[in-house]
């Protein structure tokens, strides 16, 4: 059945928006019983042509990713489903399409890529494996011609050694490498729509700035249209040639980005801009040296993969000799591309892996695996997976001083304590982790951090999934928990607005090394090494693309 056969089950729409490829006129999504609110969206309209992108920008739970779910055909129905409106796909009204055909659009004429790339791959199918299932439900080509798909879609979207990594399982790639195999995924079979909800949360600057060309150029080819979902304005201002702004629901503004981006109307709008992370080198501390907290040395770690008895495994060098020091009070940032070997590194330090060779010297003295107890906590990029959803998060926070021996009425009083130091009620502490929203899951995973009285605190990516506004409250919470117990920390990332922002120093790594360190100012503005400068002018200049000169140089080029 061809496309066109498909969507004629549906029912023709005679009041859509002239020459749009998607429109949707008047969409209200019902919420269960004792939600929050009614409606998870609220008499939303808004219209895609080819080619065009449209940024839906807002808060986590603003109704973002229930639109795209919506035009996938993938809400939980009948809990959560649409109740008004239409959503009309190159003329016909997806609402009323049978699910059989409804299913037979999704990934050829309509892709998405999922923010959560774990939560789309199965991780007993090796890559390739599932990517020739998307083709084979979809084409008919030879064995060759799919192998040679797989592997040409991998290499576009930058992805080291396509070929081993089709032949690898998800849990053996970093969080960048498995979300840049779900674009590749959505981009293979060249959709007339491509739904992008958050895809370059996990990514590095350039990584990003490579899958935005990428997109960019399958418009130019093929005109397709991109309906992109982010909190990340950077992005927006880079790709965006219409922007909706979405509150608990609601659209309250939209427009062209010019119009949006540089001359905001609405009150939550120019919140959500002026919490954009400023990316200004934070100024030197003045005080005299400390001691050194934090001595590494020499630090290697090799992953080995596959392999059997008769067939050497695949290795590969997550760490090739690092080496640098933390001193007490200070905040080293790790930047580098995904696999680069960062979260490795921050987990041999937090003593949740073992280093092959090297050593770490916590307060002078060597340890191995394990450092000495509490000393060293870690904050995860994933709150979600990181608590467990059996316990609450009172019993969570706990846990770390009951092993140390505290008496369960000061561990539970001290849970309270900080509860309401990361800014929520304390009778959080009898709540469950999923009735929490992503932000307040972060609140509860540094308060669990500090519940141990640490001296370091490693923490691996804490604000990439966060939207703007939430992540700027978060990295307020890590500056003044930094300064009331003069913490030092290693703080992971793989955006260098956030680097500069919270970093005394930054450490760059590539391939497994520490190729530059210095001051955050140096790093970032005057950096010494090509990659870094790379990485620097990857960063997207939010100021200059609203103006509208770089959006215009990007469009002539």
């Amino acid at each position: 059945m061809t496309p066109a056969d498909i969507l004629a089950a549906g029912k023709p729409a005679g009041n859509a928006t002239p020459d749009a490829l998607l429109d949707i006129r008047g969409l209200s999504i019902r919420l269960p019983a004792g939600a929050d609110r009614p409606l998870a969206v609220k008499e939303a309209s808004l219209s895609i042509g080819r080619g065009e992108t449209l940024c839906i920008v807002g808060e986590s739970g603003s109704g973002k990713s229930m639109i795209a779910n919506a035009v996938m055909g993938l809400l939980p129905q009948p809990m959560v489903a649409p109740v008004a409106g239409s959503i009309v796909f190159q003329g016909h009204d997806l609402l009323t399409l049978p699910e059989p055909q409804w299913r037979a659009l999704r990934g050829n004429r309509i892709g998405m890529i999922f923010q959560d790339p774990m939560s789309a791959l199965n991780p007993v199918m090796r890559i390739g494996d599932q990517l020739e299932e998307a083709l084979d439900a979809h084409v008919k080509l030879s064995a060759a011609d799919k192998q040679a798909r797989i592997i040409g879609a991998l290499r576009d979207v930058r992805l080291p050694d396509p070929e081993g990594i089709a032949a690898s399982y998800p849990g053996r790639l970093s969080g960048g490498q498995r979300q840049r195999v779900m674009i590749a995924c959505a981009l293979m079979l060249e959709p007339a729509l491509l739904i992008a909800d958050e895809p370059t949360t996990a990514l590095d600057v350039t990584t990003q700035a490579q899958i935005l060309d990428l997109i960019r150029d399958l418009q130019a080819r093929h005109g397709t249209a991109v309906l992109f979902i982010t909190h990340d304005f950077g992005v927006v201002s880079q790709i965006a040639d219409r922007v909706a702004v979405m509150q608990l629901g609601e659209i309250v503004e939209a427009g062209t980005a010019d119009e949006v981006l540089g001359r905001p109307r609405h009150d939550y709008t120019r919140k959500l801009i002026a919490a954009i992370p400023h990316g200004m080198p934070a100024s030197a501390r003045g005080a005299d040296p400390q001691p050194v907290l934090l001595d590494v040395r020499d630090l290697k770690k090799t992953y080995v993969s596959g392999g059997g008895l008769f067939r050497r495994g695949r290795e590969t060098a997550a760490m090739r000799g690092i080496s640098f020091t933390l001193r007490r009070g200070e905040v080293l940032g790790l930047v580098g591309e995904s696999g680069s070997g960062k979260s490795t590194l921050g987990r041999c330090i937090a003593g949740l892996l073992a280093q092959d060779d090297g050593q770490i010297l916590f307060n002078g003295q060597a340890r191995g695996a394990r450092p000495a107890i509490g000393r060293v906590q870690m904050v995860f990029q994933d709150p979600q997976a990181s608590l467990n959803p059996r316990h609450t998060v009172g019993r969570s926070i706990m846990a770390g001083p009951l092993a140390q021996g505290m008496a369960p009425e000061r561990a539970r009083a001290r849970a309270a304590e900080l509860l309401q130091l990361v800014g929520l009620n304390p009778d959080a502490a009898g709540r469950y982790p999923h009735e929490f929203s992503g932000g307040q899951r972060q609140r509860i995973g540094i308060a669990r951090a500090l519940a141990s009285e640490p001296e370091l605190i490693v923490a691996d990516e804490p604000v990439s999934a966060l939207d703007v506004s939430v992540q700027a409250q978060v990295l307020d919470l890590f500056a003044s928990v930094r300064e009331r117990f003069h913490l030092s920390m290693l703080f992971v990332t793989h955006d260098l607005r956030v680097a500069a922002q919270m970093c005394d120093r930054i450490a760059v790594m590539q391939q497994g090394r520490i190729i530059e360190c210095g001051p955050a100012a140096q790093v970032i503005g005057e950096p010494r090494e090509a990659y870094t400068r790379e990485l620097v002018q990857a960063v997207p200049d939010f100021a200059s693309i609203v103006s509208g000169r770089a959006r215009r140089a990007a469009v002539a080029a």
